[in-house]
């Protein structure tokens, strides 16, 4: 079981990957070297945003519906208490940029000195529908 206090502070994404159940291929969730940090306090919660490295350039017009779509596609955010439960962190969602993710999210997860990978829980990506496994890494900040 993780020590609690090992987990808390912020933790620099490294990777995110995503592995197709159907094809057992693997891609880059969000493009290679995504922006992006999970922090967890000691009060109990946490937050994360991620964002593509290579998102569209601002404009100096409103962006179209399509180009919204692209956006949201290209990030995620959410705010949530956490526990430990053995190798397992449970988020319990309480606003996120997809609606779907109310509610817990039950990552495993392994923390090494300064790495962190959370990996295992199989998930939809809202982008494609497509059912994957996310293999998210982290060094600590």
């Amino acid at each position: 079981m993780a020590d609690i206090e090992a987990l808390i502070g912020s933790w620099r994404m490294d990777a995110w990957t995503r592995t197709s159940t159907s094809t057992g291929e693997t891609t880059d969730a969000l493009g290679p070297s995504p922006i992006g940090y999970i922090a967890y306090h000691r009060c109990g919660r946490m937050m994360a945003t991620v964002f593509r490295r290579d998102r569209r350039a601002p404009q100096d017009r409103s962006w179209t519906i399509e180009e919204k779509a692209a956006l949201f596609d290209d990030m995620l955010a959410y705010v949530a208490s956490f526990r430990l439960e053995g190798n397992r962190v449970i988020h319990e969602v309480d606003g996120s940029w997809n609606p779907k993710w109310r509610g817990a999210l039950d990552r495993p997860f392994t923390l090494d000195g300064d790495r962190l990978v959370i990996s295992g829980a199989p998930g939809t990506d809202p982008a494609t529908g497509e059912d994957v496994i996310y293999r998210m890494e982290f060094t600590k900040d």
